[in-house]
């Protein structure tokens, strides 16, 4: 009979969990997932349920990869949040369970695992889609999100100047000061990402923040928050200048307000580039609208069980 499911705590979490063996693990998801064979990976689109009460939603992100003997699922609640808010904007636990027998093997805290694995794939993307020379990273947004972020890129690229922009100068301030390389603090969303050679989009906002007249004609745009068909943080002329690329189209067409009330083409997916099926338009601007999976969710759960084995010599 199997035992009780390990707990596996954030501090945990954040001592078992590193760029460089995640990066690759969702890399080789990312093309699993756009071959569409249900041998590799079954993912539906995520089920949401809305909290009305609480401004915000429950998501249901179930996994299974039977080649790799992997069953995951992730219930993640966001929130509308005002700003100022003290309250999370999002709340996260996965679940890894035992294909075969049904038990649950492991339940992790998810807030790290959904912003290191949502900071890598969108890392991905810039080292597919972003133009080798890039110099220059924007940051819109202060949150947890951004940090992680800041982490992946400055991590895998070697960028001269990286920027960052929030509606107050207190959180741009105190991002400058949570992260371990200097940043430029901006007043305004159009200084930030002037001539910027990479923008990441990581904000509350429902409503475009940014604009495709402020965008220099090649960058890179790895948009992450407005994660609702009717939420935004792209305009119209950005959305359609762009050639899109998402994690999943169904997910795209279903949530992202950036592509539905745009009515942008979604010309590939991630792992269609990754599996030489599509093309990477590096010369054009390009908008990668991240979504989130499940796929990316198992494969590093899975990682962080791996690692807490092996660490603690667990069978």
């Amino acid at each position: 009979m199997a035992g009780p499911p390990v707990v596996i705590w954030e501090q945990e979490v954040e001592g078992l969990l590193h760029y460089r063996e995640l990066v690759p693990r969702l890399e080789e998801a990312l093309g699993k997932f756009s071959r569409r064979d249900s041998a590799e990976v079954i993912q539906p689109v995520r089920t949401t349920l809305t909290l009305q009460k609480h401004h915000g939603f429950l998501g249901l992100m179930p996994t299974y990869m039977e080649n790799d003997g992997v069953l995951c699922t992730k219930f993640v609640c966001f929130y509308k949040r005002e700003d100022g808010s003290s309250l999370p904007a999002v709340q996260a636990t996965l679940v890894l369970l035992d294909p075969e027998y049904g038990n649950v093997k492991a339940v992790m805290d998810g807030e790290l695992i959904t912003g290191m694995r949502t900071a890598a794939v969108s890392a991905i993307s810039a080292k597919l889609l972003m133009r080798p020379e890039a110099e220059v990273l924007a940051i819109l947004g202060t949150g947890k999100q951004a940090l992680s972020h800041y982490n992946a890129f400055t991590e895998m690229f070697s960028f001269k100047e990286v920027r960052v922009w929030s509606r107050t100068r207190q959180k741009a301030e105190s991002f400058c000061r949570s992260v371990s390389g200097p940043v430029t603090v901006c007043v305004s969303v159009q200084e930030a990402v002037r001539g910027a050679d990479a923008i990441v989009t990581v904000t509350r906002c429902t409503e475009p923040v940014l604009f495709g007249q402020w965008v220099k004609p090649g960058a890179h745009v790895a948009a992450v928050g407005a994660c609702r068909p009717d939420w935004r943080e792209l305009d119209d002329v950005l959305m359609k200048e762009a050639v899109v690329y998402a994690d999943s189209r169904e997910g795209a067409m279903a949530e992202s307000g950036d592509v539905i009330l745009s009515g942008a083409e979604v010309f590939a997916e991630l792992g269609e580039v990754i599996n030489g099926t599509n093309t990477a338009h590096r010369e054009k601007t390009t908008v990668f609208k991240s979504l989130g999976m499940g796929v990316e969710d198992a494969v590093s759960a899975q990682l962080v069980f791996d690692q807490w084995k092996a660490k603690t010599s667990q069978p």
